[in-house]
């Protein structure tokens, strides 16, 4: 029987998913782990894994666990270690707003540097105190208190570079209508 992903991330150090997954050896249900750790060319090995890993209810979360670990090593989520070798380089870039209002009400979830400054960003307009940023992000008051400094600068940037390409946008359109008016 297939069962739904949970919609939250899990938090950092739960491994309760691993009761569900479809790979979990019972009485009932022999799985042989090394089915999972295939040799290249093992493609018979490769199949059967990633078809065991198809029915898992648990499946995103074993992949998100391996992406989030670090884990580079045999068959997880249903993708081989090449095929996550992509999804591993891009890991920091990840952003995933159920992670970043997670965090905001208080879950310890595994954060990717876009989703930490995503979190300091939104608690920042939330008005969120420092103090409290801090133990968010598991960092000291005076690092929160930094890190809201960066996200200050970055919105004095952006509403300076804004008026800047107004300023632009109006000057050439004044230049293009003077070059108009010469040309008539």
């Amino acid at each position: 029987m297939h069962h739904s992903q949970p919609a939250e991330p899990r938090t950092l150090g739960d491994y309760t998913w691993h009761d569900h997954a479809a790979c979990l050896s019972t009485p009932a249900n022999p799985v042989d782990p090394e089915i999972f750790f295939p040799e290249p060319d093992e493609m018979d090995r490769i199949r059967a894994a990633k078809a065991l890993c198809e029915q898992c209810p648990v499946r995103q979360t074993c992949l998100d666990a391996a992406l989030e670990d670090g884990d580079r090593e045999g068959i997880r989520g249903g993708m081989t270690e090449e095929e996550r070798d992509l999804l591993h380089r891009n890991l920091p870039h990840r952003l995933d707003y159920a992670r970043v209002n997670a965090t905001l009400a208080g879950r310890d979830i595994h954060l990717t540097d876009a989703e930490r400054r995503a979190v300091t960003r939104a608690a920042y307009q939330a008005g969120i105190p420092a103090e409290r940023l801090a133990w968010l992000l598991k960092v000291t008051e005076e690092h929160a208190e930094k890190l809201y400094r960066q996200v200050r600068r970055e919105i004095r940037n952006r509403s300076v570079n804004r008026k800047n390409k107004a300023d632009l946008s109006l000057a050439t359109a004044q230049a293009d209508h003077d070059d108009l008016g010469a040309a008539a």
